[in-house]
């Protein structure tokens, strides 16, 4: 009896497993790039707004905080969006007419909210919370990136599961100091400009990020009047008197010097008692 296969089926069997296997590969690394791609992610894209909102123009051009829209950013979970009564505050005196804020115009006259596109959209599962970011020294670029400088809003990273966890794993390389949360220009401390931190002994009922207080100016060099006045807000208040003798003078803060973002983002770590991925173990921290 003849043999139904022939022998050339044996390379054209191992062909097959070959050609079978680069397919899966090439199929899994495709949808790994697609579900990381701006089509799913949205990043950098600019959806159509009600109302085209210039972040550009009020904030670097017009001088308004991130506060002054953003009013529960510090205290809530949600940094808010502002009600119309906040643009007509300003809008019931300039641009009056303007045909760009007919819209505006209208939902003060009627009580209808503008409603918005989030740009910004975390699956519901999961639960972020800004005021905790905010308090813990994550800057407001350091998510959103340079809002500043966007004439229209977009999402500046992906906001994937993978970016937030590279931040919870080092999360040193993005703290800065509270006070310069909402600076937009903050830039990273260098040789040439390095950045002198103090931490006081945390108090009972204030965050700790509010015990490290932190200049861009030499303290020592300052003078002992200057030096006092940049005592952290958690200590107690002195002024430097000409009355005042050394012994009645009161002790000055120890600054230490920082001239790279991980050295300071170590110091803050320590200090602002950021939780390590170790401490991390419960699922409820991000899900609900």
């Amino acid at each position: 009896m003849a043999q139904i296969f022939d022998r050339s089926s044996n390379a054209l069997a191992r062909a097959s497993l070959v050609l079978t296997g680069l397919i899966v590969i090439a199929l899994g690394v495709t949808l790994d790039q697609l579900q990381r791609s701006p089509w799913v992610t949205r990043q950098g894209q600019r959806p159509d707004q009600p109302v085209p909102f210039s972040h550009k123009h009020h904030v670097q051009g017009l001088g308004l905080q991130c506060q002054y829209c953003h009013v529960t950013v510090e205290k809530s979970s949600y940094a808010g969006i502002p009600p119309t009564k906040t643009c007509i505050n300003c809008h019931a005196q300039i641009w009056t007419n303007a045909q760009l804020l007919q819209p505006v115009r209208d939902s003060w006259a009627t009580g209808q909210s503008l409603v918005w596109t989030k740009v910004h959209d975390l699956p519901d599962y999961v639960y972020f919370n800004h005021s905790i970011h905010v308090n813990k020294g994550i800057g407001c670029a350091s998510c959103h990136g340079r809002v500043d400088q966007m004439p229209l809003m977009y999402a500046q990273n992906t906001l994937q599961m993978e970016w937030c966890l590279n931040c919870h794993r080092n999360p040193a390389k993005n703290l800065r100091p509270t006070s310069q949360i909402y600076n937009m220009a903050w830039e990273a401390p260098s040789d040439s400009r390095p950045v002198w931190c103090n931490a006081a002994p945390s108090e009972s009922g204030v965050p700790t990020a509010q015990s490290v207080n932190c200049v861009t100016k030499d303290p020592t060099t300052a003078g002992p009047q200057m030096a006092s006045l940049e005592l952290p807000s958690a200590g107690a208040a002195h002024l430097v008197t000409a009355d005042m003798t050394s012994a009645t003078m009161p002790a000055m803060p120890v600054y230490q010097k920082f001239t790279s973002q991980e050295q300071l983002g170590l110091y803050l770590v320590k200090h602002y008692k950021i939780r390590t991925p170790r401490e991390l173990s419960s699922c409820e921290v991000c899900h609900r």
